[in-house]
């Protein structure tokens, strides 16, 4: 798939999105919600899967893109799987092995809070893994998204990219702050040192892995409240057959109550 987004050329632009704030973003963002609520609904009842898969740098805002993505919706319909270094267990199998194992049921969204991209993103600038290994790598990705693709599994892709300003900004946020003291680690810091190589395979990334069936959605995230309203804009957008049809069976379901309570007092058509 052509036009693969480009994080070199967004960063390049420095010019990076904002909404206005105050009531007219929170108007926006509960109508976002709630539509994300009947995609959830929807997906529900017809039994369907959605995998929604977040990256982007160190304090981004994938956390508080998730949060306002999940606010309103039933626990019981979506988990969220943050993705750390591999156990002992899961060094012994192959990359993809855990993310295999969660994906998600019938009925379901499962959320990545970083996922698979690792292989080709972290470990390919860190040296973690052989570059033969990173090359392999980028076709095996293709596989699985076709394989999930083919499976009836909908897959969406979005990137957060802060620029490096920003992205110090928040880290010193982070340490003045004890509750959130703890989001910044001595890796964080360190690959700021290597801010360049990651920029680059990024990019390699969405040139590989760009498809029509899972496409990669490059947010510009300096302004976190943007990120979170176009987050929610995209994942809707994506998965709107499943709100659709939940907004029409909703409806019938209220004609029918509706009628159901009319025959009680004699009256026989909804006119």
């Amino acid at each position: 798939m052509r036009n693969a987004p480009r994080l070199k050329r967004l960063l390049e632009k420095d010019r990076f999105p904002k909404v206005a704030k105050g009531k007219e973003y929170e108007a926006r963002l509960k109508k976002l919600q709630l539509r994300m609520l009947r995609v959830q609904q929807g997906i529900w009842h017809q039994k369907q899967r959605a995998i929604i898969v977040f990256e982007g740098f160190d304090a981004a805002g994938k956390g508080g893109a998730i949060r306002r993505l999940t606010e309103l919706l039933d626990p019981r319909g979506f988990q969220v799987h943050p993705i750390g270094p591999p156990t002992p267990e899961e060094q012994g199998r192959h990359y993809l092995y855990r993310f295999w194992k969660r994906l998600p049921g019938v009925g379901t969204i499962a959320i990545f809070d970083r996922s698979w991209y690792g292989r080709v993103l972290v470990e390919k600038v860190e040296s973690l893994t052989p570059p033969r290994r990173i090359d392999d790598a980028y076709e095996e990705i293709r596989e699985f998204e076709r394989t999930l693709a083919d499976d009836g599994v909908v897959v969406i892709k979005i990137f957060l990219a802060i620029d490096k300003k920003e992205q110090l900004k928040r880290f010193e946020e982070r340490l003045s702050d004890p509750y959130k003291q703890w989001k910044l680690t001595p890796d964080d810091v360190e690959a700021r040192a290597h801010w360049s190589d990651y920029v680059k395979a990024a990019d390699r990334a969405f040139e590989e892995t760009h498809a029509k069936h899972a496409p990669w959605h490059l947010i510009a995230a300096n302004d976190k409240d943007h990120a979170r309203i176009e987050t929610l804009e995209i994942v809707t957008e994506a998965l709107a057959e499943y709100g659709s049809w939940m907004e029409s069976k909703a409806a019938r379901s209220r004609i029918r109550s509706l009628q159901a309570a009319l025959d009680e007092i004699g009256v026989k058509k909804l006119r």
